[in-house]
C-alpha cells in the first residue's frame, strides 16, 4: 500500500507553515524531509505532515521551532495542551444529552446528530439553543479535539452540520429594525466561524441587524466595510486557537482603520486572558455581549 504524500502547497495550507519556512528547516534541521515526484519537486510523506501540524500549533503557544524539530514525536505530543480534569460538578438540565451528540459526531452518524439538533432547537427555542447547546458543546469538542478523542475531521464535521442550522434557523429570523447595524467577521488566519455565527443569531432575536463577512478579512477590508455598511459595531471572534500574542495588536491595528464612530468588540476564549485595550469592548460570554448590546441601545436612545 503506498504512503499517502502532499505537496509543498498542500502542505502549506494544511499546515499554515509557509513553503520558505519549509525550505529553511530543511535546510538548517534537517526536517521535514520530503521525497521527490517525477517532476522533481518536493512531496511530503503524510506522517511529517502531521508531526509539522503540531510543531505549528506548539509554536502558536510559544515554543522555539528548533527545539520543537529536535524533540522525539512522543515528547511533542506530551507537551500539547491538555486540559486537567474538573471535579464532577451537577450538570445544569439543559446541558444534559450533550455527550450523547458528540458521540453522534464520534459515530460519523451525520443524520442523526442533526435530527437530535433539530429536536433540541424546536424544544428550547433559538435563544437557549445557541447558549445552551450551540456554546457548550463548542467547548466540548474543543476539548476532545485536545486530549486527542477527536480527528481533526471529526471536529470539522461537527462544525458544518452546526454550521448548516444555524445558517437555516438565521435565515427564517425576521431582518432587524431596532438597530445597530452590526458587521460580524474575524481576522486573517481565524478560520472558526461558529463563535460568529452564535452571536449572530442572539443579536438578530434581539433586532439588531447584522452582516456577516465570513472569516479572514484582511484589516483594512474591515475598515472599508464598515464604512460602506455604516456599521455602528464591528464585531470579531476569535477562537481559543488563534494565537493569543498576536490578538491585541490586531485589535489595536483594526481600530486604527475603523470609523471614529464604530464600536470595536472582540469575543470568544480566545480574548478571555487579554487585558483591557482603549476603544475595544471585549466579551468571553455570549450573555457579556447582550449585555454590551443593550447598553449600546441605552447610550444611543
Amino acid at each position: 500500500m503506498n504512503t499517502p504524500s502532499f505537496n509543498i502547497a498542500a502542505v502549506e495550507r494544511d499546515t499554515g507553515l509557509s513553503k520558505d519556512v519549509l525550505r529553511v528547516w530543511e535546510r538548517r534541521y534537517g526536517f521535514p524531509v520530503p521525497d521527490r515526484d517525477n517532476n522533481g519537486e518536493r512531496c511530503y510523506p503524510a506522517e511529517q505532515v502531521d508531526r509539522l501540524r503540531l510543531i505549528k500549533r506548539l509554536m502558536d503557544l510559544g515554543h522555539r521551532p528548533g527545539k520543537l524539530i529536535a524533540t522525539p514525536l512522543d515528547e511533542l505530543s506530551e507537551l500539547a495542551p491538555r486540559r486537567s480534569k474538573a471535579p464532577a460538578l451537577a450538570v445544569p438540565a439543559s446541558h444534559e444529552g450533550l455527550d450523547e451528540l458528540l458521540t453522534l459526531i464520534k459515530q460519523h452518524d451525520a443524520a442523526s446528530y442533526q435530527q437530535a439538533m433539530q429536536q433540541r432547537l424546536a424544544r428550547q427555542g433559538l435563544q437557549a439553543f445557541v447558549q445552551d447547546t450551540v456554546a457548550p458543546l463548542t467547548g466540548k469538542v474543543g476539548e476532545y479535539w485536545e486530549d486527542g478523542r477527536f480527528e481533526v475531521f471529526e471536529e470539522h464535521l461537527f462544525t458544518e452540520l452546526t454550521n448548516r442550522l444555524l445558517r437555516q434557523a438565521i435565515s427564517t429570523l425576521p431582518g432587524g429594525t431596532r438597530g445597530p447595524r452590526v458587521l460580524l467577521t474575524s481576522v486573517p488566519d481565524e478560520v472558526h466561524f461558529l463563535g460568529l455565527l452564535m452571536v449572530e443569531s442572539l443579536f438578530t432575536l434581539e433586532g439588531a441587524e447584522c452582516i456577516a463577512l465570513g472569516t479572514q478579512m484582511p484589516l483594512l477590508e474591515i475598515g472599508r466595510a464598515a464604512e460602506a455598511h455604516q456599521a455602528d459595531i464591528v464585531a470579531l471572534s476569535f477562537s481559543g486557537a488563534f494565537p493569543q500574542r498576536q490578538i491585541p495588536g490586531l485589535l489595536q491595528h483594526l481600530r486604527l482603520v475603523l470609523p471614529k464612530e464604530a464600536a470595536l468588540w472582540a469575543g470568544g476564549s480566545g480574548v478571555a486572558r487579554i487585558a483591557k485595550i482603549d476603544g475595544v469592548g471585549l466579551f468571553n460570554t455570549l450573555d457579556d455581549a447582550l449585555a454590551a448590546l443593550a447598553m449600546w441601545r441605552t447610550q444611543h436612545d
